[in-house]
């Protein structure tokens, strides 16, 4: 137990979280990986033992905890072998339920918020487009006002959640002419007229439904504006550096798991007369390999820990981000390579995780954007500012 970041209650809710996947979660995750379909029961029982409202007020239903109990979440959905589920789980209860809580008002809070905490509804994140990607900025979908409604015109891709959630949360141009001032943020129900979803065929996070979404001529109400018109792109910034900070911590879990499980795996594996851990080409590079994770785990609490206590860690959050999932797809492709032939087999767990990885460098911001965005604070002294109160 880390002392610094972690109490004994922290330990005791990873442990009891831990129970709760090995029985409630594992024994469905094959059959949810080859539908691609989570079926509903299980949002409802995270839901019933509050690990959708670990961050959120009590008001809502939340339980108003401390950010570590969130990198415990985190952490342990990455150790179940199934990056679609985890992805599913934390883009509903850290992307949506996010801009759900900083920009919804109490009536949105209301009917958005609450069910969300409870299960009882399940969020998308609508940002990335076909043709933007990591270009927010660039993004074409309209908001145009017209009376007391919005019309909605455009697309949204590789959306998580994007075809079985039951509410989305919309990022579109009010005032196209305006760049990056003229984003707002929206709220809709699935089932608006003018909605439609397809489902994307993924090379991993096999279990999760990542779809692409297209808005024709979808009204809306001017109340389901969330904050302020034209303010959607520094709301989209701010909480960019949490959604960064997940898939870093995600990293460094997901890295620790594989070298558990390939340890264990050497320890039990004889070649020439004696177990593979006691080779030193491969004991050397275990040694490098569990350094980097340490580092990166490390850092990753230190970043939580600030962002934690209401830093901006915009700078922090993109390196984790960039090193942590670098460093997982790196040592997994090693442990890979120490099962020999088995690790590329089925049956054994770094098959998957090695896809499901791979996505750890492009989804929430690719790693040759990260890069521009770092080098822009650390070369040309950018700083980017919270969204203004």
């Amino acid at each position: 137990m880390n002392s610094r970041y972690f109490t004994e209650e922290h330990e005791l809710f990873r442990k009891s979280f831990q129970e709760f996947l090995q029985k409630e979660v594992v024994p469905h995750i094959e059959k949810w990986e080859k539908t691609g379909t989570i079926e509903r029961f299980i949002w409802k029982k995270f839901g019933e033992m509050g690990y959708f409202g670990l961050k959120y007020p009590e008001q809502y239903g939340g339980l108003g905890l401390d950010i570590f109990y969130t990198v415990i979440f985190l952490e342990e959905l990455q150790k179940i072998n199934s990056g679609g589920f985890a992805a599913a789980m934390w883009a509903h209860s850290y992307l949506a339920m996010t801009h759900v809580n900083a920009e919804g008002d109490e009536e949105i809070k209301k009917n958005y918020l609450t069910p969300s905490v409870e299960g009882d509804k399940i969020g998308c994140l609508c940002i990335s487009e076909p043709f933007g990607g990591s270009d927010v900025a660039g993004m074409k979908t309209t908001a145009v006002k017209k009376g007391d409604k919005y019309v909605i015109n455009g697309s949204k891709t590789f959306i998580t959640n994007g075809v079985y959630s039951d509410y989305l949360v919309v990022a579109a141009k009010t005032n196209p002419k305006a760049h990056n001032k003229g984003m707002s943020i929206f709220i809709m129900d699935r089932e608006t007229p003018g909605i439609s979803a397809t489902k994307l065929d993924k090379l991993g996070w096999r279990a999760s439904d990542t779809a692409e979404i297209a808005f024709d001529n979808v009204e809306i109400p001017a109340k389901n504006l969330m904050g302020e018109e034209g303010k959607g792109f520094p709301y989209i910034m701010q909480h960019f550096a949490f959604e960064r900070l997940i898939m870093g911590i995600n990293g460094h879990a997901r890295a620790e798991f594989a070298l558990d499980y390939t340890l264990n795996y050497m320890s039990e594996r004889v070649a020439f007369g004696k177990t593979i851990d006691k080779f030193q080409a491969l004991r050397h590079s275990i040694a490098d390999m569990a350094s980097e994770v340490e580092m990166c785990k490390e850092f990753n609490y230190s970043v939580a820990d600030r962002l934690g206590k209401g830093e901006y860690v915009v700078k922090e959050a993109s390196m984790s981000k960039l090193l942590s999932t670098k460093i997982a797809d790196n040592v997994i492709y090693q442990c890979l390579q120490f099962l020999g032939g088995y690790g590329y087999m089925e049956d054994y767990p770094l098959a998957r995780m090695s896809r499901d990885s791979r996505l750890g460098p492009i989804g929430g911001g690719t790693s040759e954007i990260l890069r521009e965005v770092i080098a822009k604070m650390v070369i040309d002294k950018k700083e980017y500012k919270p969204a203004a109160k």
